[in-house]
């Protein structure tokens, strides 16, 4: 059992308010002792020894002053309310650390002390009767009696004390058997290339998909050649819980068909990067039955059901591995922040990545390069996890000497300038292919400076960032703008006699709006900070100058995380996408991608994918293509600078509200497939594009291919193949339906096993209404590649053969030595 240090508000009392010899005493201690390589801040730890005193500061869980007088009133107020989650604005202090009195903080007085003190306040709530049967009984559940014992216990767990447990988790942060990262200094990586490790990663998934494609396809194994194989990515949307319960049993069935073990890459937003991180974890072992499982095991309790949440975070063992991230986090970076993201992951780790019975959680599960053992020998799909950072420029300076700027045309530019960065994390790599950099995803969570990480004090770097913080940013919705959030309002706000002016008020500040966080972002350090001149023109200056950057859902740009997919180098063929969205059919995620398309200058994007627009005719549709290509270079650069506000015209859009729209029956309809015929899509839709260069004609618009057409896929210029499956509801699953079942809401977190079975239920259906569609679709891919590469090998022989001629030698062959 671990020893606690005695905490005692009165004996903290008698030493400030007794003799001076005492209070001068009590005021001197030791805060910054070296011992070995290593450096402790805060109370000492184990062994003292003999250093000069050095002046005090308040303890990190004692009480003021001010509270010890007699005439002090205890207060009821809701503790939580004075634990300040959102960090002060540090815009205009040095390193974003606030200044007191002219002077800046000490290393104690920074992230961990501030934490400290702040946390310090829910004490006041162990001094309130909250058992009192009358408050239980009347006002407050009966689970309300025991949190003042949960409080104190934890803030014993994290006082720093000798054989506490923050105390223990700070000692092994710098134990390089425990965490081996921590010896190795790390550089940005500036290269728009793969790193090396996936790319060896590539090389050994193509002998993988190999045998499974001849699997899938009923080939015999030795007439399939590795060069044929196309690359699939499997990519899940947005969601929350519905997109990880519905991105698994998508997956699931996947896996059933055969298609799973053909897949090379997969990619997550939001839930679906959940499902990645159970995925790859000592949880399933990479079994998506054990996954589901799981989820039936965990998902029935709430993730913020205080009496199961503080059991989990303050029982041994995993205790130690979800607070880990916090500690580390808040004493190895005087800087850093502490916020909602930071709490909503530790609750979603302590729900979802710790197996039921808690004795079976594993450390190793916390850190996501540890998923490099589920895919080191090819034996699974590399996970691509997304996040994305809002670009918002300053509309109020001018960038001379600061003066605010109040020129309209700068405004104007400025709102044309804001847009969301993607950042990608695999296993091996933190990346944002806006800056083409990278740095190692051990080295996440230390400083860099100028292309190298920060020298660390105490001879050892701070441990990689942990997977429960991680968890917070890609799921972290909540994180939205104030456009945002009024963009799910809004249905209501419209169905309401009268308040159309007030709509129509609101969407006029639709600018400003999408510029404002009511909820702060997961902050991280930035690895681009002070490489001026080192990275690429598209980098924004403001990340240059900037130590830490906000990371948020990915969702708020894209729900679709079709984006890495396109990046070169993966040379993706086809793509499966599984869309759980909220609304796939307004927001439709896929026309989105077209603007990065188009951007990025990817060859082979379908264009013009995704769901037709409500009273959208072909004709309309057709000019809006042609605007989208460029046919000239002098053009492309033009919508190059266009493509930049893509995004953010998106969410700019009104939507012309329609009577049914917010009706239980218009929701419905909003998930019932349409008339494939007159342009809808069902149940499973393929688009494929081409390769040809741009000339001064137009491309014709993509299509989606039915069994006249399917032969496209086979021709030799086609490009990229898009497989899209929507969660749609089903007459083969009754009783559910994505726009009426109100547990498949985003923001619902508890799913008793029965609602699982009845999602999964839809996806499987979902998926077989399109299996043989897909299948076909792999198979017209892996013949036009088949086709290509034995074209070249037969272009190739008769070029040889031509030199040879060339040269005389063409009689000779079969003549003379064993080598001719």
């Amino acid at each position: 059992m671990r020893l606690f240090a005695a905490y005692s508000r009165h004996s903290a009392l008698l030493l400030r308010r007794g003799s001076s010899g005492v209070v001068a005493r009590s005021t001197r201690s030791i805060h910054n002792v070296t011992v070995g390589r290593i450096r402790t801040h805060g109370l000492l730890a184990r062994r003292r020894p003999t250093l000069p005193r050095q002046p005090q500061q308040h303890g990190f869980f004692t009480s003021s002053d001010k509270g010890s007088e007699p005439d002090s009133k205890k207060t009821t107020s809701f503790p939580v309310a004075r634990l300040n989650l959102v960090p002060t604005d540090p815009k205009n202090a040095p390193n974003g650390v606030p200044e007191e009195d002219g002077k800046s903080k000490g290393a104690d007085e920074t992230a961990w002390y501030n934490f400290a003190l702040k946390f310090e306040s829910l004490s006041d709530a162990t001094d309130v009767e909250w058992s009192a049967d009358k408050i239980v009984g009347f006002i407050l559940p009966e689970w309300s009696k025991f949190v003042p014992g949960y409080i104190r216990k934890l803030q014993r767990e994290l006082s720093m004390s000798p054989g506490s447990l923050a105390d223990e988790i700070w000692q092994e942060a710098h134990d390089p058997f425990i965490n081996p990262e921590v010896q190795y200094a790390a550089q940005v990586r500036v290269s728009n290339e793969l790193c090396d490790e996936e790319k060896e990663f590539l090389s050994r998934r193509k002998r993988v998909t190999t045998m499974a494609l001849a699997k899938y396809l009923d080939i015999d194994e030795k007439d399939v050649h590795p060069e044929d194989v196309p690359t699939i990515a499997m990519c899940g949307s947005g969601g929350g819980l519905r997109a990880l319960v519905a991105g698994t049993g998508s997956m699931l069935a996947a896996d059933e068909d055969g298609l799973f073990d053909c897949i090379t890459y997969t990619s997550g937003v939001s839930g679906s990067c959940w499902l990645q991180t159970l995925y790859h974890s000592s949880i399933s072992e990479g079994s998506l039955g054990r996954v589901l499982q799981h989820l039936k095991a965990r998902a029935g309790v709430h993730i913020a059901y205080p009496p199961v949440a503080f059991q989990t975070l303050l029982s041994a063992p995993t205790s130690k591995y979800l607070l880990s991230g916090l500690v580390e986090k808040l004493k190895g970076d005087p800087n850093s922040q502490f916020g909602l993201v930071d709490v909503y992951g530790l609750l979603l780790a302590a729900r979802y990545l710790v197996p039921k019975g808690d004795l079976e959680v594993n450390d190793r599960d916390f850190k996501l390069s540890n998923q490099q053992k589920y895919i080191k020998y090819g034996q699974n799909p590399l996970p691509i996890y997304t996040a994305v950072r809002h670009e918002i420029p300053d509309v109020d300076v001018d960038g001379t000497e600061g003066v605010p700027s109040t020129s309209e045309a700068a405004k104007e530019i400025a709102k044309q300038e804001a847009w969301f960065q993607w950042f990608e994390i695999t296993p091996y790599e933190f990346f944002c292919e806006e800056f083409s950099a990278g740095i190692p995803t051990w080295a996440m969570g230390r400083r860099f400076n100028n292309g190298v990480d920060v020298p660390p004090e105490e001879g050892f770097h701070l441990p990689e960032t942990r997977m429960p913080f991680l968890l917070g940013v890609f799921g972290s919705a909540f994180c939205a703008t104030l456009s945002h959030y009024y963009h799910e309002i809004r249905p209501l706000v419209q169905s309401l006699t009268g308040f159309g002016t007030l709509d129509e008020m609101i969407s006029g500040y639709n600018d400003d709006l999408s510029k404002v966080h009511p909820i702060d972002p997961g902050t991280v350090a930035n690895f681009a900070y002070g490489m001026d001149g080192k990275l690429p023109k598209t980098t924004p200056k403001s990340v240059l100058n900037t130590e830490y950057i906000q990371l948020m859902d990915a969702g708020m740009s894209n729900n679709l995380p079709i984006y890495p997919l396109l990046r070169p180098g993966r040379d993706v063929d086809v793509i499966v996408a599984f869309d759980a969205s909220a609304d796939i059919k307004t927001d439709n995620w896929l026309a989105v991608a077209d603007g990065y398309a188009r951007q990025r200058g990817i060859k082979g994007w379908p264009v013009g994918v995704g769901w037709p627009k409500a009273g959208e005719s072909s004709k309309q549709v057709s000019e809006e293509l042609k605007e989208a290509e460029a046919a000239s270079s002098r053009e492309a650069d033009q919508k190059l600078h266009e493509a930049q506000q893509h995004q953010i015209e998106h969410q700019a859009e009104e939507d012309k509200p329609r009577p049914d729209d917010n009706t239980k029956k218009g929701q419905a309809a909003k998930f019932t497939p349409g008339d494939e015929e007159s342009g809808e899509l069902g149940y499973c839709t393929v688009w494929v594009g081409t390769t040809q260069e741009r000339s001064s004609e137009p491309s014709p618009p993509s299509k989606a291919l039915d069994q006249s057409t399917h032969w496209q896929l086979t021709e030799p210029d086609a490009g990229i193949a898009i497989v899209y499956l929507p969660y749609l509801a089903n007459p083969k699953v009754p009783g559910i339906n994505p726009g009426t079942t109100d547990y498949l809401s985003t923001w619902n977190f508890v799913y008793t096993p029965e609602q699982i079975d009845n999602v999964v239920a839809l996806a499987r259906a979902n998926y077989a209404e399109g299996r043989e569609q897909i299948r076909g679709t792999v198979r017209a891919v892996y013949e036009r590649k088949r086709k290509l590469r034995l074209e070249r090998e037969a272009k190739a022989k008769k070029d040889r053969y031509r030199r040879l001629v060339q040269r005389g030698m063409a009689h000779k062959l079969g003549e003379g030595d064993q080598f001719s």
